[in-house]
């Protein structure tokens, strides 16, 4: 994993390159006239750091890193920035892609890696809940981390009717 990680922040740097163009096309006070344009990739680009981030250290990135990452500002004020709601659904993703990692660990043989994954994703729901989301495409993707949730919630109630968490627990360092 660690391999390629680093494979991936390699990457960025062709990221960084094409963004730096891309700031150069468009004057910097119209910058929400196109944010079509690219919102969908940025939300990627921001998922893509994110899960780098995630498999590195199991944290979440902050939208200032994945700004840094990327190669431009996390102020507005600055020109070209990472808009919060394309951060947020791009953690959002992350989150979904985890629920899936997470079946697919436990059938590699890895059951601590569902109960940490669980911790983390109950974590960032509950983040989320402190938002006040309108009707919109993040409420739409943060009703989609309900269902991400429940996946995981089943993994790891599987592993402990199988009596896999307590392995696992264990492996991982701590008694459950």
């Amino acid at each position: 994993v660690p391999k390629k990680c680093q494979k991936a922040r390699e990457h960025f740097g062709t990221v960084r390159t094409q963004l730096e163009a891309l700031k150069t096309k468009f004057p910097a006070d119209q910058y929400y006239r196109f944010h079509e344009h690219w919102r969908f990739v940025l939300q990627r680009l921001v998922f893509l750091a994110a899960f780098v981030v995630y498999l590195e250290s199991e944290t979440l990135v902050t939208r200032e890193a994945v700004a840094e990452i990327l190669g431009i500002e996390a102020d507005r004020e600055r020109g070209f920035h990472l808009d919060i709601e394309d951060y947020l659904s791009g953690v959002l993703i992350l989150a979904s892609e985890l629920a899936r990692l997470a079946v697919n660990s436990v059938t590699a043989g890895d059951y601590s890696r569902p109960l940490r994954i669980s911790t983390f994703i109950n974590e960032l729901d509950s983040g989320f809940r402190l938002l006040n989301l309108k009707n919109d495409s993040l409420r739409k993707r943060y009703d989609g981390l309900k269902y991400d949730v429940k996946k995981i919630e089943e993994v790891v109630y599987d592993l402990s009717i199988r009596g896999l968490n307590k392995e696992a627990a264990v492996g991982a360092g701590g008694e459950k």
